[in-house]
């Protein structure tokens, strides 16, 4: 007789479904896994059997094989040890066969039976409500993956627990999701004196998603203003807070099962390395820049990055989408983020400050931020110097304008987005238009088009470049709430564009 469990493989944010198959046949005893397991899925036999004893259930003296299918798709992590249980106890009779094969599990067993929590419960379940079956998971992960909605969730706390529900002795309740959190202390744009130049840029690049690159000497300001993008951003979406839950998930980042509506904000150091920050490792785990997925990625000192790491961010910044490929896999990742760097204008800083003068300018700063490519420095929607702030100016009254009240015109520019870009697939703001998309919906007038053209040639824009500064033009127009780009929507978005210490 052959027994079977139903659990997952994790390819990527997809969850494939695995069967996992058991058969008892006579002969020397014997327990083994075959499949295209890894190390931690063969270590499942001894943490299988040790729970078995713990629970006074003597395995057969009978060699058991358990297959794992498809047995070309590889197997990791722990989470196949519930499955494999489950498919050896429906094999041995004690639970019905029946109501294993109509559930999707996974858990990490403990040596005394108790269920362990895994990374990865959502996609499971959005696998297990895709083939219309229950998903069996450890109670700590039962909220997490109750959010698929689709799929019925239980959750349990050990394998005694699992036996009572499948004999019908104690079924369990059906898990509920965790909390939706959006209320969550921010950083309020009032706490920055002067800049103003600066908090109007962070203003365009929050409202059409745009890359933007802080450039000043060290103290004025650049992190606290990008630490402050956050309390400006509209809230996610029901399904852009799932997705990005589901990266979440397989990292292991949700807390107690809750969603957080706040768009994720990831700071990577710059001595992270390029699997770190893109994605990569033995199991090609999600990097940085999923992670920070319809949120922010703040790359601090952006010219200490290994330029081999900043390089590798072109094609994502590009696609939404980053592709981490293996000798025996291909695992597509989301990464549809905004860019935010800061770095100074040169190694020690001071480049364009008179009291304190750089002794190797000019050639330090053209050093300094040559470590960034023209490719790379051409993908910036936005280019700002930061210049310093007196320190007078720090015992100035707070502004009058705070993070809510500019929160307030980004969400209205972003609702006008949504209206314009709702039917269009792959389109959600202005920094995603392109071709005739990005024409339509600019629709310059002659003397606003004559305008870029003139500045196009005059500053030498590439071609991406000159569609860039389209996008931001059309961008604060929408924050004017203008239906026409006027041509000082296009002049305050060839400012951005060429700052005097970011070369062109």
């Amino acid at each position: 007789m052959i027994s079977r469990a139903q659990t997952v493989a994790f390819h990527g944010i997809d969850a494939r479904l695995v069967e996992v198959q058991c058969s008892l046949v006579a002969g020397l005893p014997a327990f083994a896994i075959v499949g295209l397991p890894d190390k931690s899925v063969s270590e499942a036999r001894e943490r299988v059997r040790a729970a078995f004893a713990s629970m006074s259930i003597a395995l057969p003296a009978k060699r058991i094989t358990v297959n794992l299918s498809p047995a070309d798709l590889p197997k990791e992590g722990s989470h196949f040890d519930l499955p494999i249980a489950l498919a050896l106890l429906a094999a041995i009779g004690l639970i019905p066969p029946d109501a294993v094969e109509q559930t999707v599990a996974l858990g990490e067993l403990s040596l005394d039976g108790l269920l362990m929590p895994v990374t990865g419960a959502l996609p499971a379940a959005m696998g297990a409500a895709a083939t219309e079956r229950q998903l069996l998971c450890p109670k700590a992960s039962a909220a997490e993956a109750a959010w698929a909605g689709d799929a019925l969730v239980i959750g349990a706390s050990s394998l005694t627990e699992v036996v009572r529900h499948f004999t019908g002795e104690m079924p369990l309740a059906p898990a509920r999701p965790g909390e939706m959190r959006s209320d969550s202390v921010q950083r309020d744009l009032r706490d920055i004196k002067g800049q103003e130049q600066a908090k109007r840029a962070l203003e365009i690049a929050a409202a059409g998603r745009h890359h933007l690159l802080l450039v000043g000497p060290p103290g004025s300001g650049k992190s606290m203003l990008a630490a402050r993008l956050p309390s400006i951003l509209p809230t996610l979406t029901p399904a852009e807070a799932l997705e990005t839950a589901m990266i979440q998930s397989l990292c292991g980042l949700i807390d107690q099962g809750g969603i957080d509506r706040n768009r994720p904000f990831r700071e990577p150091h710059h001595t992270a390395s390029m699997a770190a920050i893109v994605g990569g490792g033995r199991r090609a785990q999600p990097g940085e820049i999923s992670l920070a997925h319809n949120g922010v990625l703040f790359l601090d000192e952006l010219p200490e990055f290994n330029r081999a790491v900043l390089e590798t961010l072109r094609q994502p910044l590009e696609a939404g989408e980053v592709m981490i490929a293996r000798a025996n896999a291909h695992i597509r990742y989301p990464s549809r983020f905004m860019l935010v760097a800061a770095a100074n204008p040169c190694k020690c800083g001071y480049l364009a400050d008179a009291a304190r003068a750089c002794s190797r300018a000019p050639n330090c700063g053209e050093d300094y931020l040559g470590r960034i490519s023209g490719p790379m420095l051409d993908r910036f929607d936005l280019r700002i110097e930061v210049p310093p702030v007196a320190y007078k100016d720090l015992d100035l009254p707070a502004a009058s304008e705070g993070s809510t009240e500019v929160a307030q015109r980004v969400a209205i520019a972003r609702e006008i987005q949504t209206a314009r870009y709702g039917d269009l697939p792959q389109v959600w703001q202005n920094a995603d238009a392109e071709g005739a998309v990005l024409e339509q919906a600019t629709a310059l007038k002659p003397q606003s088009r004559e305008f870029l053209q003139r500045a196009a040639e005059q500053f030498g824009l590439s071609a991406r470049g000159y569609h860039r500064v389209m996008r931001v033009a059309r961008t604060i127009a929408d924050l004017d709430r203008s239906e026409y780009v006027l041509k000082p929507h296009v002049a305050e978005a060839v400012s951005y564009r060429v700052p005097a210490l970011v070369p062109a």
